[in-house]
């Protein structure tokens, strides 16, 4: 066991997860694509998408987490609604120097939550798992011990709603309207005004 952390923290040192989680608009989007193409052949087939990069216990993980942080509310769906789940499988499998920061990091997580509570993070409770997210969040609040975990998950939350806000659902939640001709500036809405609690 000792020898297996000792592996993990090498990997995690070798290839920082922030360095690891940086995507081009083009990278992004043909991602999407290879998404929303993956989702349409599951719906199509009944089959669940097999993912390339991921194992299945990664991938698992990687479909519990990515809701955790982008839930479903009345607004839109989750991420994995979205196609985030895909959507990663998909950077990881095309970009082979990125995989060991994910890897490295999806080990991270479940050794911490077999440290603590003798199981792996996809088999803990809702109220475990957020204890441990809870302490790797905050990066200035965090212990030295848990740095390599802190790196991780901010560089997988920053690329979780990366995949969200770039993928059709994203953008409707975002209520993007892109470039819009607008025949006569008339200034901010007044209920926007009132809103931000500004006046004109």
């Amino acid at each position: 066991m000792d020898t297996d952390r000792r592996r993990l923290l090498r990997l995690l040192a070798a290839a920082p997860a922030a360095a690891g989680f940086t995507w081009t608009e083009a990278e992004a989007q043909q991602a999407h694509e290879h998404a929303q193409a993956a989702q349409a052949a599951a719906q199509r087939t009944g089959a669940a998408f097999t993912p390339k990069f991921f194992t299945a216990d990664e991938y698992a993980t990687v479909r519990i987490l990515v809701d955790l942080i982008i839930p479903g509310d009345d607004r839109s769906g989750s991420a994995t609604d979205a196609g985030v789940p895909e959507f990663m499988d998909f950077m990881m499998a095309d970009q082979p120097g990125r995989q060991t920061a994910m890897r490295g990091g999806l080990a991270w997580l479940d050794r911490e939550c077999v440290n603590r509570f003798e199981k792996p993070f996809r088999s803990c409770s809702d109220t475990e798992r957020t204890a441990v997210l809870d302490d790797i969040s905050w990066p200035h609040k965090a212990p030295p011990e848990l740095s390599h975990g802190v790196a991780f998950f901010n560089s997988f939350r920053d690329l979780t709603a990366s995949g969200f806000w770039t993928s059709r659902m994203g953008i409707k939640d975002l209520q993007y309207m892109g470039n819009v001709y607008v025949p006569e500036w008339t200034g901010c809405p007044d209920e926007v005004l009132k809103k931000l609690g500004v006046r004109s």
